[in-house]
């Protein structure tokens, strides 16, 4: 996997026949009370030195992934248009500069259904983001979840389910990874030998969890869950020498992981 190239809202890179684009969608500045240890206890004085901080807030990259076969391309995740914080919702920009036509992009799947990841589908100026969308799957147990969304209305019946193990195409299948999430989804890209995992939402502050998986986030819907997750996810990618993309992972957030004596160690591509 090499990088093939980059801007200040996307690094492209290819992997065997396919090209994989981070594009950013922007950050999000967070209490560090969100992090959680092991009881559901927040982090206070005690928080690593490593950790970066920003007027005393943790921040958190915002990343969505395009995957291109030739022919069509794959969306994972949408980013969170003007849904949220003004911060964010850079995605159309992060596709201009990456020069990706978005009516080239067929297919859009969801990690999950939390709001900086869905609503990318609807422009600020409430146009379609994908006028040539022929299919937008969701994570079948949080189907209801994306329904509840009123701002996505004109999208609620075209949402298809996602299930675990599902193919969605010759290059690119779902891996169960519940735990942030009820349904939430990682995406294993194969080509030529090569594979990435795409994981959503599987870490939120890399500077802390990669040593210290057992730490949670308070937005996860089962932590104890959440925390099983990663460490399996953590395990399979460190021992099968697989690149991973995370959205929370500073921008681009592609890379590779190694075991250490107490955690995992991420190495950015």
């Amino acid at each position: 996997m090499e990088r093939i190239s980059a801007g200040p809202h996307h690094t492209a890179y290819k992997i065997g026949g396919l090209t994989v684009t981070s594009l950013r969608d922007g950050y999000v500045d967070m209490p560090v009370r969100r992090l959680r240890q092991p009881g559901d206890k927040p982090f206070g004085d005690d928080l690593p030195p490593q950790v970066p901080l920003f007027d005393g807030a943790l921040r958190l990259s915002v990343n969505a992934f395009a995957i291109d076969d030739g022919h069509e391309i794959t969306l994972i995740d949408t980013g969170s248009s003007n849904a949220w914080l003004p911060t964010m919702g850079l995605l159309p920009q992060a596709l201009s500069e990456a020069q990706i036509a978005v009516d080239r992009i067929r297919n859009v799947a969801f990690t999950h259904t939390h709001l900086d990841h869905i609503h990318g589908l609807i422009l600020p100026d409430g146009r379609d983001g994908f006028p040539q969308l022929s299919r937008l799957l969701v994570p079948r147990a949080e189907l209801d979840m994306f329904r509840s969304e009123a701002r996505l209305s004109r999208f609620h019946d075209r949402a298809q389910p996602l299930d675990p193990g599902q193919r969605l195409s010759a290059n690119i299948e779902t891996i169960a990874t519940p735990g942030h999430e009820i349904g939430h989804t990682c995406f294993r890209v194969t080509s030529r030998g090569e594979t990435l995992l795409v994981w959503g939402d599987l870490m939120h502050v890399p500077s802390l969890q990669f040593d210290r998986p057992e730490v949670a986030w308070e937005f996860d819907a089962d932590q104890e869950q959440a925390r099983a997750t990663r460490l399996r996810i953590l395990a399979l990618a460190a021992d099968n020498a697989y690149f991973v993309a995370g959205a929370h992972l500073d921008s681009p957030g592609v890379g590779r992981i190694s075991r250490t004596e107490t955690g995992f160690r991420f190495e950015p591509l």
